[in-house]
């Protein structure tokens, strides 16, 4: 079992930085890869990035060069890093663990979220 918790969420002007925290529990943390997802008011939850086990990142196309996934086993703690934040960034952001890839399928154990909010 992981339980997920993130952090860091808020409301930020366009153009400013947010850094985002996912703290697991459980001694497993290094075995699963790790993504983030993102969900905004009538839109479906949608990939955002991963970072596998061995440090491997992927990012979807919208924040390719505004984010940065990264990853602590020793505190067992996952970033993200967002920065040159848009409106369009706004939405609930999940911290997820599992298998990887860019479905959520990929992934068996969630967090509840943290809203991010981008004020234009």
């Amino acid at each position: 079992q992981v339980q997920l918790v993130e952090s860091g969420g808020g409301l930020v002007q366009a153009g400013g930085s947010l850094r985002l925290s996912c703290a697991a529990s459980g001694r497993t943390f290094s075995s699963y890869t790790m993504g983030w997802f993102r969900q905004a008011p009538g839109k479906e939850r949608e990939f955002v990035a991963f970072i596998s086990r061995s440090g491997f990142t992927y990012y979807v196309d919208s924040v390719k060069g505004r984010f940065i996934i990264s990853r602590d086993n020793a505190k067992n703690i996952v970033y993200l890093q967002m920065n040159s934040l848009k409106p369009e960034d706004t939405a609930v952001y999940y911290c997820a663990a599992g298998s990887g890839g860019s479905m959520s399928s990929g992934y068996g154990y969630w967090g509840q979220g943290t809203q991010v909010t981008v004020s234009s």
